[in-house]
């Protein structure tokens, strides 16, 4: 019971650096590495945990305003707007790239906010956020940091 302690913090960090809370999941993916976890779990931990935190901030998008973005979160209009516009060119297909620091999350709001479909955006969330993860996690196991 307590070994699957450090996945669930794995889980619940990767979570939480997928919405508003800006920090490095890469950092909580590299301790589980060192703490002996297999590297395919900690991979799919952390793919899980970091696309249900990208699924509700589409899910925060699906059910707000635009104002309230501007307002609560204090998203820049004119940032939304650019990424509003990529994200109508794109549709689905831009949920590969919601693994991206910083605009991934307003990626994923914007999705939420343009109704994108659920299923797919959360398919193609999942598929990109696994690249990046199985490439940090490759990456860490051969320097041993990134």
């Amino acid at each position: 019971m307590l070994e699957n302690l450090g996945l669930v913090g794995l889980f619940i960090g990767c979570m939480l650096a997928a919405t508003v809370v800006p920090f490095s999941s890469e950092t909580l993916l590299a301790g589980a590495l060192l703490m002996g976890y297999s590297q395919w779990t900690v991979v799919l931990v952390a793919t899980l945990g970091n696309t249900a935190g990208g699924m509700i901030s589409f899910l925060l998008g699906w059910l707000c305003k635009w104002e309230w973005l501007e307002k609560y979160l204090r998203v820049n209009k004119e940032k939304l707007m650019r990424v509003h516009s990529r994200v109508e060119k794109y549709g689905t297909a831009a949920a590969l790239l919601t693994w991206l620091p910083i605009v991934g999350d307003l990626i994923a709001i914007v999705m939420g906010l343009v109704r994108t479909n659920p299923w797919w955006t959360a398919l193609l969330m999942f598929l990109g956020k696994l690249a990046r993860y199985v490439a940090a996690a490759g990456l860490f196991s051969l320097t041993g940091w990134f």
